[in-house]
């Protein structure tokens, strides 16, 4: 039983889950977003956001124990230049996990982890988006729109005369 066990082992000895979630950590910081199973990627959020939340500080005493974790400087310089910079307001939940199908050649769940603030497509530009106009299923619809149409250019006339 694993009761209380709150390390997700992946099947892998602690030297090789420790080089497989730094490995994980730096492609993520460098492409901002890969795709793994479920089960790594969980494990890596649990891994990376505090990585993340020191790279808010920067200093150097920081930047060393990021190293340290990471052994990348390309990813190091990475999260405290650009990564830091976007998330510097936010509180917490850096990264966000998207289930994806299932790999053909063994049928492990696949899933997307990416950083947030780094998706242009549900990030800020979300309120931008316009909505359709809505369809009605009412009859008389097009009396109502001709006898706004009339009073519409009135008052552009009233205007355009002043």
């Amino acid at each position: 039983m694993r009761h209380g066990d709150k390390i997700k082992n992946l099947s892998r000895t602690a030297s090789h889950r420790k080089a497989l979630l730094n490995n994980l950590a730096s492609q993520l910081i460098t492409h901002k977003r890969i795709v793994t199973t479920v089960a790594k990627a969980k494990a890596l959020r649990v891994f990376i956001e505090p990585l993340i939340t020191k790279a808010k500080t920067n200093s150097t005493h920081q930047r060393r124990v990021v190293f340290s974790y990471l052994q990348d400087k390309e990813a190091v310089t990475e999260l405290f230049s650009t990564v830091a910079e976007k998330v510097a307001a936010r509180p917490g939940g850096y990264t966000r996990i998207i289930k994806l199908h299932a790999r053909v050649g063994d049928n492990a769940d696949l899933a997307m982890i990416e950083l947030v603030d780094f998706n242009e497509i549900y990030g800020k530009g979300k309120g931008e988006a316009k909505a359709p106009a809505k369809k009605t299923r009412r009859a008389g619809g097009a009396k109502k729109k001709a006898a706004e149409a009339p009073a519409a250019e009135a008052s552009t006339e009233e205007k355009s005369a002043e």
